[in-house]
């Protein structure tokens, strides 16, 4: 269970993420997830058109006031945005990624760890890793 080292490892890995995620819909902030999984998306993104068409599909989903998924960015960072959003590279939400990172880290993470969704995940595993070794349990 390396996913309570760091968040980093979380993100990594397909379980703790899924879990994450399901603690993260359960206190209403999922979309810091959402929005950070589809920059590291859009970050891999090489042709130029597409760059256009997932930029402007993040920015209407996340960044534009009264989005579906609203994150919470302080104004000047929305702002930043906005303005780059018309000519957008890889690196247009960059910033905005890295306050949604902080604020999961320092906030939504540790609670998670604390959480009844966490304790159960770690439960299954162990109970899985158990099984592995002693077929009768």
């Amino acid at each position: 269970m390396a996913w309570s080292e760091n968040m980093d490892t979380l993100l990594a890995n397909q379980a703790g993420l899924d879990a994450f995620r399901t603690f993260l819909k359960s206190e209403f902030s999922e979309e810091n997830v959402e929005f950070w999984l589809a920059c590291e998306d859009f970050k891999k993104t090489e042709s130029a058109e597409k760059i256009a068409s997932k930029a402007k599909m993040i920015y209407s989903e996340f960044i534009v006031a009264d989005a579906p998924k609203e994150i919470n960015i302080d104004f000047s960072t929305r702002e930043l945005i906005s303005k780059n959003i018309a000519e957008p590279t890889t690196k247009c939400f960059d910033e905005a990624q890295k306050l949604i990172y902080s604020l999961m880290a320092k906030d939504s993470f540790p609670r998670f760890l604390k959480s009844e969704i966490y304790k159960k995940l770690v439960n299954s595993q162990q109970v899985g890793n158990h099984k592995k070794w002693f077929p009768f349990l």
